[in-house]
């Protein structure tokens, strides 16, 4: 088969329009990242102004989402609460593959003690129940939303070393890995330079779902008191602090569980688009 053959075949295998719901998906992320950039400048009231005679009321022309027990405005706080629902899990998804990656190439590529001291550690931490170890360590630490950060990133690290270990020993065996062999390549420079570029697709899908995975993991944390400090705008520590007032105004805890649930669901639909289209 011709060239132009071969790239008109290609042409046909991508989709010419994206899919509805993963426009809607990346739509739903779009206003989230909006709101974690531009909290300051859109949000009706400050996320911190606190009115004690006010307490808790539904929403209203005035507060649209209705205020919590202390007067806040809830669709304030769940506008700043998009930042921490960012910056934590894009920390979390990042740091993690960028430790497995390596972690990953040198044990697919190098194998023998490396790859079983390597794996060895994957296994152990794999075999670990992840959530418990995180309530555990973050409690006995003290809390802190960046030592559940460190942790998530620790927790995520061995899985995703899997991940790229796997691709890595698909590509090993491969042509063109024999070819800079023979011209006398360095492993650095294999690796790097030929094998890595042919395994970034995959590793970009997966730190999609890592994303989902983590936002999840530290609203759970922040709902049981082991991520933000009280007070801090963020949707899983406002589950936690609206739950008494589900009856008087059920939108302060809705809210900030939709904007989990839509975003968390929105990141695994896009990473799963991703890696199917990879995967072809």
């Amino acid at each position: 088969m011709s060239a132009p053959a071969i790239a008109e075949t290609r042409k046909t295998k991508l989709p010419r329009h994206l899919p509805i719901v993963i426009l809607i998906a990346a739509l739903i992320i779009t206003v989230v990242v909006i709101c974690a950039v531009l909290g300051e400048g859109i949000a009706p009231y400050s996320p911190f102004l606190q009115r004690l005679g006010v307490g808790d009321t539904p929403p209203s022309a005035a507060h649209i989402a209705g205020t919590d027990l202390l007067g806040r405005d809830v669709l304030s706080r769940v506008i700043y609460g998009a930042r921490t629902a960012l910056v934590g899990p894009v920390v979390v998804a990042t740091g993690a593959f960028a430790i497995a990656t390596l972690l990953g190439l040198l044990s697919g590529y190098l194998g023998g003690l490396v790859d079983s001291a390597i794996m060895r550690w994957v296994d152990f931490m794999v075999a670990l129940p992840g959530p418990l170890v995180a309530i555990v360590v973050v409690g006995v630490v003290g809390g802190g939303y960046w030592t559940a950060v460190f942790v998530l990133v620790v927790l995520f690290t061995a899985p995703d070393t899997r991940i790229v270990r796997s691709a890595v020993l698909e590509q090993r065996p491969l042509p063109y890995i024999d070819a800079a062999r023979t011209l006398g390549i360095s492993k650095a420079r294999i690796l790097f330079v030929h094998i890595l570029p042919n395994v970034l697709p995959i590793i970009l899908a997966y730190v999609v779902l890592d994303f989902a995975f983590a936002l999840v993991n530290l609203a759970g944390l922040s709902f049981l008191g082991l991520g933000v400090e009280p007070g801090t705008p963020d949707w899983g520590r406002m589950l936690f602090e609206n739950r008494n007032i589900l009856f008087s105004n059920p939108v302060a805890l809705l809210l900030p569980a939709a904007m989990i649930i839509l975003t968390a669901v929105s990141m695994n639909l896009i990473g799963d688009w991703l890696f199917e289209r990879i995967a072809k």
